[in-house]
């Protein structure tokens, strides 16, 4: 009998030791596989072991079911690395670099969620390749010579630090010559912004750690750019190939003028260069004055089939009853809050006179999937934005706005999408302004002789009741087949004044560039402001 409970015992512990082996740690992850995050609760967090060997390229995507999500890469034992995603909704890819081992993912609930990590590619450094070279700066041709005959790179980059990058020198007819610089790439450096308005590759000073590339540029240029150092070049397609570089794209290292200062690493702050002619940018850097207030609520569209972040700005004040107000909304919420500090330049702006009261929308795209999908010339995102999210952002301030005094804003598709869908509400939106707006854009049924659709309904339809303020950047002009941002935003301009549309126009000595554009906005806002209609 004795033996007999021993052995029931003995087969309870035995039973109950099993499930200790679910508490072991999780696999690593690797190239096609998944994982399922959560269900987690609000705060909470959920790591996965990466299966990469230092210097491979990792590609891979969050999908988020429920709720807001932060994706970060840590060492093994809990180091940041990098934020791959940032309350993150719907889909977000990522890539990056392994520039360290062991590493892993931990994804962190900004609410009660649920979502599931992928690796989708993992490319080692020995599959990558160097590119070809280009021509020098005559200071950077001075180093090449130095090089050749062995004096090495010391001294040129003592000079550099205590200067700064990029290298600035006179150039002919009042323009200036920029080079960009980075040191100690192994394989290859590409350039994040370059004034071509691609990404361009650096060349290598001879066998020297030195990588270079230079442009001349207007006197009045502003730009942010990223280097790109070991881009990894991918066996698949071309578009892939290019967007591998987001993979190592960070903050050049010896640029005295970081952007954004509170981002949380190199690879996620850019940096950037406003030569002495470049013009003022109203609003930014302001201080010492009342600031407007935040709400945030979900706005939900049956018609659209999604669930987004509306952030509401009200500035200080404000009083629903006030003939005076203009109501803003902008897209890609997340950009225009924290990148183009709109509510701080919109509170500066007022304090000094130069707008009425303005309260704004900032209208989150969820994910970049949904971005495309939305933006580009779709009626029912249009009919969406007039008949359900208008209302709604006017019940919560109090007061309906009219048309005249309301006005839709964005950047690249933001751009188009404010063109086109006050093109379709006007009675709603009777201001529109596309900073960089994608007009080379068209849908697959347009015709093939008519690549410019936007520009073409324009000159097909009768005047609508729509102010606009256009802008582009200088840099933004045709490659790669697809024509420029600039020559389209130009057409567009004169298709828009030929039928009697009130139009103001603006360019920069910029690129397809935020830094460029948190200037560019408050501009539009300025040029409109005496051009708005009544309030009725």
């Amino acid at each position: 009998m004795l033996a007999a409970r021993l052995a029931s015992v003995l087969a309870l512990l035995m039973a109950a030791a099993v499930p200790a082996a679910a508490q072991a740690p999780p696999a690593a992850v690797a190239a096609g596989e998944g994982r399922p995050v959560g269900p987690l609760g609000a705060g909470e967090s959920a790591a996965f072991p990466l299966a990469a060997d230092r210097g491979d390229y990792v590609r891979g995507s969050i999908a988020v079911a429920q709720g807001r999500f932060d994706l970060d890469l840590q060492t093994a034992d809990g180091r940041h690395v990098r934020r791959l995603a940032a309350g993150a909704e719907g889909r977000r890819p990522f890539q990056f670099v392994a520039q360290e081992t062991p590493l892993r993912l931990v994804a962190t609930a900004r609410g009660a969620g649920s979502a599931e990590i992928a690796i989708t590619a993992r490319i080692p450094a020995a599959a990558q390749r160097a590119p070809e070279t280009e021509p020098l700066s005559p200071a950077v041709g001075r180093l090449g010579r130095d090089v050749a005959e062995g004096r090495g790179t010391d001294a040129f980059w003592r000079e550099i630090a205590r200067a700064g990058t990029p290298l600035v020198e006179p150039g002919p007819d009042g323009q200036a010559l920029v080079t960009f610089l980075a040191r100690g790439a192994r394989r290859n450096v590409r350039l994040v912004g370059a004034p071509s308005g691609d990404h361009e590759w650096l060349e290598r000073v001879g066998d020297s750690d030195t990588w270079v590339k230079s442009f001349l540029v207007p006197a009045d240029t502003r730009l942010a750019y990223q280097l790109a150092p070991d881009v990894p070049d991918l066996p698949g397609s071309a578009r892939e190939r290019r967007l591998a570089l987001l993979a190592t794209a960070q903050a050049d290292p010896f640029n005295r003028a970081p952007w954004p200062d509170d981002a949380p690493d190199a690879f996620n702050r850019e940096s950037t260069l406003t030569l002495p002619a470049a013009p003022p940018q109203p609003g930014i850097g302001a201080r010492e004055m009342p600031r407007g207030t935040f709400a945030t609520f979900r706005f939900e569209s049956a018609r659209l089939g999604n669930s987004r972040a509306i952030t509401l700005y009200t500035p200080p004040g404000f009083a629903p009853a006030d003939p005076r107000n203009v109501l803003l909304v902008v897209f890609d919420a997340q950009a225009y809050l924290t990148k183009v500090p709109t509510p701080a330049i919109l509170d500066a702006l007022i304090a000094q006179g130069r707008l009425p009261p303005v309260a704004a929308a900032f209208v989150s795209e969820i994910d970049g999937e949904t971005r495309a999908r939305e933006l580009p010339g779709n009626a029912d995102f249009a009919d969406v934005m007039a008949m359900e999210l208008l209302p709604a952002v006017e019940a919560r301030l109090g007061a309906r706005m009219p048309a005249a005094r309301t006005i839709l804003a964005g950047s690249s598709y933001g751009g188009l999408a404010a063109a086109t869908v006050a093109l379709r509400h006007p009675e709603r939106f009777g201001n529109a302004i596309a900073l960089s707006g994608s007009f080379w854009w068209h849908p697959d049924s347009a015709r093939s002789d008519t690549p410019e659709h936007v520009a073409d309904r324009v000159a097909r339809s009768a005047r609508r009741d729509v102010r606009f303020h256009l802008s582009a950047g200088r840099f933004e002009t045709a490659h790669g087949g697809t024509p420029g941002i600039l020559e389209t935003s130009r057409h567009l301009r004169d298709v828009l004044r030929a039928k009697g549309y009130d139009v103001s126009y603006r360019e920069y000595a910029g690129g397809h560039d935020y830094f460029v554009w948190r200037g560019a906005l408050a501009d539009g806002l300025i040029d409109l402001a005496p051009r708005l209609g009544p309030h009725r």
